[in-house]
């Protein structure tokens, strides 16, 4: 008998809306009644015209953004934690416990060594330096940046280099949940498949995965479900 598998991640419920300050304190409605779920070694992506919300989504897994209502639950030292109503302490706990972030764009503090941009996860958590430093010089190397740049501050890199170094600080922590923002976007032709080859080590070690991948072959290649996000944009004539 197969014994059913608890998600790593799921949403139900969820609404979210702006309020547009220069527009007189209109309210724009961007999802409504969001919901899904992310299972143990499962990549779900988000699918979706631009401009749809999947970036939003990801925002409010992580708890950039606030949800209108609804729940968005993780499961974080044996118990399923709320993340809508939860104290800002547990969301930051979450976010070094449970869930990684690979954002579009890499903010790290400035003129800090790359080597150290990707290693400090790990230390955080816990992990000796030397380790985390040789597990990042790996990672490092894995995605093409030479070693005579690992003493540099990232910020002195190009875009694709920037990004490449987001990837290897994202993807380095062992953790349940990774979340991942078009993480192929400014990448040539090798280091994305060296990015679908993380992504499937990840699923092999049965982290689930919620992310958005505009390049077809990619997403074709890592998604094991799609999830269209345009089915939870408002409908017309129905008020926020």
């Amino acid at each position: 008998m197969t014994v059913p598998t608890s998600p790593v991640l799921s949403v139900s419920g969820v609404d979210k809306s702006f309020t547009m300050h220069l527009q007189g304190g209109q309210r724009l409605t961007v999802l409504r009644d969001l919901a899904l779920a992310v299972a143990p070694g499962e990549c779900v992506v988000l699918a979706g015209a631009s401009g749809v919300g999947k970036s939003t989504i990801l925002k409010l897994v992580y708890g950039n953004y606030a949800a209108d209502r609804g729940r968005i639950v993780v499961r974080m030292a044996g118990t399923d934690v709320d993340l809508v109503d939860a104290d800002p302490r547990v969301v930051l706990a979450a976010r070094r416990d449970v869930m990684g972030y690979v954002s579009q764009f890499l903010r790290c503090v400035p003129r800090v060594p790359t080597i150290d941009v990707v290693a400090e996860p790990l230390i955080v958590r816990g992990v000796k330096a030397e380790e985390a430093t040789q597990r990042a010089a790996d990672m490092l190397t894995r995605l093409s940046i030479p070693s005579r740049l690992w003493s540099l501050p990232p910020a002195t890199f190009s875009g694709g280099e920037q990004q490449r170094v987001n990837i290897a600080r994202g993807f380095l922590p062992e953790l349940p949940l990774l979340l991942l923002d078009e993480p192929t976007a400014s990448l040539d032709a090798r280091n994305r498949e060296a990015v679908a080859e993380l992504i499937a080590e990840k699923r092999a070690k049965r982290v689930g995965m919620l992310g958005i991948f505009h390049d077809a072959d990619i997403r074709d290649a890592v998604a094991d479900r799609l999830v269209d996000v345009e089915a939870f944009a408002p409908q017309p004539g129905v008020a926020a």
